[in-house]
């Protein structure tokens, strides 16, 4: 299928209705996330060692790790605005991509790296409820979303500093003890796993 315009897209009903029920999906999910991780805030975890961070002190990021993550938010809606079918599965893979993480941290309750330098979002905790989350674990929520943009992207340099960034802020939150080391690895798996699950059972071609 070659590539939609906004017109010829919504022209088609049932590319409106699906649009329409994924929005709902993305924001009925967004929901569960924000009472989840309050959830999680009072839950009792567990701490283990990790070999990597006991290797080094933790260094405060937060700015750099919030600068990339934001700019390629920006970088993503740009080049993703005028491509509605590329957009659609975007925003379905993400939503995928939360789902699955509220189970994983359902399932395996963390307690942060014990010299963990706390991240503070502030679109974060604005949605949430206002305080720092440190319990938000398994797996990496920030090295998901960057990998999601990475494997949706088709131009070649965006889709360069879309991996580069999933690097660098997987990197950064590891050196500021935010994450465990499995939760940024398990990040890629996990998310990777989603989107060759939704590219099978999506009716359209992912290269839209």
């Amino acid at each position: 299928m070659g590539r939609m315009n906004w017109k010829d897209f919504l022209s088609d009903k049932k590319n409106k209705t699906e649009f329409i029920v994924s929005l709902i999906f993305l924001a009925v999910v967004l929901a569960v996330l924000a009472w989840f991780i309050n959830y999680v805030e009072l839950r009792q975890g567990v701490a283990f060692n990790d070999p990597l961070l006991e290797l080094f002190n933790p260094i405060d990021l937060t700015w750099f790790t919030f600068g990339l993550i934001y700019f390629a938010l920006i970088l993503a809606i740009v080049s993703l605005i005028n491509n509605p079918v590329k957009l659609l599965f975007a925003l379905q893979l993400y939503s995928l991509m939360v789902f699955v993480r509220i189970i994983a941290m359902f399932l395996l309750p963390l307690d942060p790296p014990e010299k963990m330098i706390l991240l503070k979002d502030p679109f974060v905790e604005l949605f949430g409820s206002g305080k720092t989350l440190t319990k938000d674990l398994f797996f990496s929520g920030h090295t998901a979303t960057l990998f999601i943009l990475y494997l949706v992207s088709e131009k070649k340099k965006i889709k360069m500093y879309f991996l580069i960034s999933t690097i660098l802020v997987a990197a950064f939150v590891l050196l500021q003890h935010v994450h465990y080391t499995i939760d940024v690895f398990a990040a890629i798996f996990f998310t990777y796993a989603c989107y060759k699950l939704l590219s099978k059972i999506s009716r359209r071609k992912v290269n839209g």
